[in-house]
């Protein structure tokens, strides 16, 4: 079995272990989009409640009329307000010049794709995969803090850095279903977090034919 094998069986198994999550996507989709620059430096439960407090104002007309104070207000719980509250205007207004559509953001390649979204304030190499991930539907690997750990711990390398370690896995991302691909995602999370309340969990039946 090769290196790019291994991975796949690794997140597969984790998948059958955890079984489909599929709590985190919201049928709004600004909703999901809005969440993960709430989410940023603090907890789930913090961002839940900001978004919660936005939930009446989350379309494209509202959000671009908010007098970015209010915004602030709105978004209190989910901490470094003044800065999130910049950064979600910065992205409505980055999508709607480019004609509020998802549509035309399907003729971009996913790196082309990924560059402008990284040029826009506040969002990140993490932050930006995710959206691509979610948001436009593009198989990518998140190379958060749980896979990183997750992988080192199980000797693959000792990624050091996010972009090293989305480079050597996104190839296995190319030939896999969408759905899937978000699933790896959400199960090394969910495993991430049971090791975190377990540090002795066996894992090497990850590596076993």
């Amino acid at each position: 079995m090769n290196t790019n094998e291994q991975k796949v069986q690794v997140l597969n198994k984790l998948v059958t272990l955890y079984g489909y999550q599929d709590w985190w996507e919201d049928d709004n989709r600004l909703s999901d989009w809005i969440s993960m620059i709430l989410i940023q430096r603090t907890t789930e439960r913090n961002a839940n409640q900001a978004l919660a407090n936005l939930k009446p104002f989350l379309d494209l007309d509202s959000l671009m009329d908010m007098d970015i104070i209010k915004l602030e207000e709105l978004i209190y719980p989910a901490g470094f307000y003044k800065q999130k509250s910049i950064y979600i205007k910065a992205l409505i207004e980055w999508f709607v010049g480019h004609g509020a559509s998802f549509e035309k953001f399907r003729l971009y390649s996913t790196e082309d794709l990924r560059k402008e979204l990284l040029g826009i304030k506040g969002v990140g190499e993490e932050t930006a995969d995710a959206m691509l991930l979610y948001i436009f539907e593009r198989n990518v690997f998140i190379a958060d803090l749980y896979a990183r750990r997750l992988f080192s711990r199980l000797g693959f390398g000792e990624y050091n850095s996010y972009e090293q370690m989305r480079e050597e896995f996104m190839p296995i991302t190319e030939n896999i279903s969408h759905k899937l691909c978000k699933e790896w995602h959400s199960v090394i999370d969910v495993h991430g977090k049971h090791f975190g309340k377990d540090k002795e969990m066996d894992e090497s039946w990850l590596l076993e034919s």
